[in-house]
């Protein structure tokens, strides 16, 4: 049983740093330019903090999973880990709702505030956008399923 625990925990640690990776290296790859009246705009997620807050949780999400596979399944630093996770599962969770709401405000802007939408003028950066919060969205949902898990795996010895 601990074996087959262990395993189910190790392919979801490599599910969610794949995922974390994925998105992250799309977000930062996300460039598109257009030109309105001979002027070109160019959109990339470094003009926006919410984009660059979700690059950077990625990547610590990335990083943190595959550290974690190097930690003893026996070590007392488990305890820690769930602390972690709890830590990380709301960090990813934060950056891939701050990075859906301003796509959303690119798709269909805001009327009240006179922003108009910017998805038909550089549909490649919408494209990237979107398939990064995908990624990012199955990033999340790995790393709640980790969180049951290691819940799960430390407090089963604590109520048999």
């Amino acid at each position: 049983m601990a074996k087959s625990s262990r395993l189910f925990s190790v392919l979801l640690r490599l599910l969610a740093a794949a995922a974390t990776l994925c998105a992250a290296i799309v977000m930062a790859t996300s460039h598109d330019s257009t030109t309105v009246f001979g002027l070109t705009f160019d959109a990339k997620f470094q003009y926006t903090p919410s984009l660059k807050f979700f690059v950077i949780a990625n990547a610590i999400g990335c990083f943190y999973s595959l550290l974690v596979l190097f930690i003893p399944s026996g070590s007392s630093l488990w305890r820690f880990v769930i602390v972690f996770d709890v830590i990380l599962a709301l960090l990813l969770t934060a950056a891939t709702a701050a990075a859906g709401a301003l796509a959303e405000l690119g798709k269909k802007g805001n009327s009240h505030a006179g922003w108009m939408p910017i998805c038909n003028q550089v549909p490649g950066f919408c494209d990237h956008v979107m398939g990064s919060l995908i990624c990012g969205l199955v990033g999340v949902v790995a790393y709640l399923l980790i969180l049951l898990h290691t819940i799960h795996t430390v407090m089963s010895p604590l109520f048999p």
